[in-house]
């Protein structure tokens, strides 16, 4: 990035003062959702570089943004959930994801990823579309469209594309408050042998051999004891059914456990819903044990309650993250809902006033602040850093701030 000149040097105090205006004119123009755990219950440290740990949707790319942190993806190795290596190209805006990375730099924002993990909550076939509510129904569970929801491109139109008898995959945040997903992210699939699912134990029967996760009814009889983890009530799980019910029945082919578990490391941070709540200083974000009793809250410890989405930092230790701070994060605000793009211009059309950056279109007509550099100065092949809010049908990112890098 270019040095600062002193307009730049005031660039922190223009954002702030830009804040209330934004969110004003971000609702105008689209006109009106860390972090289901993406590991299977854990496992070693992912290499002995790894110093941070970062979990959260993909908020940005160039090379990855998450938790409000850049990673340099370059010589990262790339996991599913399962194990299963995959290209670091694979990686998109809204996944769910796990970065095991070197130290953060907090003054830059920026780290390097040694093992970025990822893996969706649902994959199934839709039952129900609600557009009045902006829901749909998938596996006997609802799940919630957001104006952040990242859709995939063959799903151009966002919820209006969305049809019962489609097999989607879905990234997702679980609000144990109202027992909804929060859709972060949604892929078409052509078919499935399989579905999959990813939640919270409920109404265990163990001579049945079921349980419930959210309204589904999963029946475990066929898999041997042996392969199975310890099953109680409040446990969260990730299941692979049979892609039909038998009797009201949806059928496990695995059931493994789905709580991941943090290796102790020192720098610890996770964006979620709070999902079980004793006090402010006990609680969990996504089935996470949190030991807040030093922590700083933001803006105050009233803020924390079951269904709360927030962004807690600290340490972990024996699978428990001791926070130093707890911030509350608006679900509704502009900083949720914002996206962020580093990469050069492309396709460059100033007549529509759109260009193409990581393969997301942008349109620049309403850009509220320019830094180094205004509109004129867009070429193709230009570097570039934008910060943008989706439209409401996802085919244009609308940027709000542009910077020349």
């Amino acid at each position: 990035m270019s040095s600062k000149t002193p307009r730049q040097a005031i660039s922190l105090r223009r954002r702030q003062l830009l804040a209330a205006p934004l969110a004003g004119m971000l609702a105008g123009v689209v006109g009106s959702a860390a972090l289901t755990a993406c590991g299977g219950g854990g496992g070693d440290m992912p290499g002995a570089s790894a110093l941070g740990f970062v979990s959260g949707p993909i908020s940005g790319l160039g090379s990855i943004i998450v938790g409000g942190i850049r990673f340099d993806d370059n010589n990262a190795r790339v996991e599913d959930d399962d194990g299963g290596l995959h290209d670091r190209g694979e990686l998109k805006l809204g996944m769910m994801v796990e970065v095991h990375s070197s130290s953060i730099d907090d003054n830059l924002g920026r780290g390097t990823a040694v093992v970025i993990r990822f893996g969706s909550e649902l994959k199934g076939l839709v039952t129900a579309v609600d557009a009045a509510a902006q829901t749909i129904r998938m596996l006997d569970q609802t799940i919630e469209i957001r104006p952040e929801t990242v859709f995939d491109p063959r799903l151009a139109g966002g919820f209006s594309a969305l049809t019962a008898g489609q097999i989607l995959e879905i990234h997702a945040l679980l609000d144990s408050a109202s027992g909804r997903f929060l859709a972060t992210r949604i892929e078409l699939e052509d078919n499935a042998n399989a579905f999959r699912l990813r939640g919270v134990v409920s109404q265990l029967t163990t001579a049945a051999r079921t349980f419930n996760i959210g309204d589904a009814v999963i029946n475990y009889a066929g898999i041997p004891a042996n392969d199975l983890p310890t099953l109680a009530n409040g446990q969260r799980v990730r299941v692979r059914l049979q892609a039909a019910k038998v009797n009201g029945q949806w059928i496990a082919i695995s059931v493994r456990n789905g709580l991941r578990r943090v290796d102790d490391i020192a720098d610890a941070r996770v964006r979620g819903f709070v999902t079980a709540f004793s006090s402010p200083e006990r609680f969990a974000v996504e089935g996470i044990p949190i030991d807040a009793t030093n922590a700083r809250f933001e803006p105050g410890a009233g803020a924390v309650q079951l269904g709360a989405l927030v962004e807690v930092r600290g340490s972990a230790s024996n699978g428990t993250i001791v926070a130093s701070r707890v911030k509350a994060i608006d679900r509704f605000g502009d900083d949720w809902r914002r996206v962020e793009l580093h990469g050069r211009v492309s396709a460059l059309n100033t007549v529509a006033q759109t260009f193409v950056l990581r393969e997301v279109t942008v349109n620049f007509s309403r850009v509220i602040e320019w830094e180094d550099g205004g509109p004129a100065d867009l070429a193709n092949g230009t570097a570039v850093e934008v910060k943008g809010v989706w439209s409401e049908d996802r085919r244009v990112l609308f940027a709000a701030e542009i910077e020349f890098e």
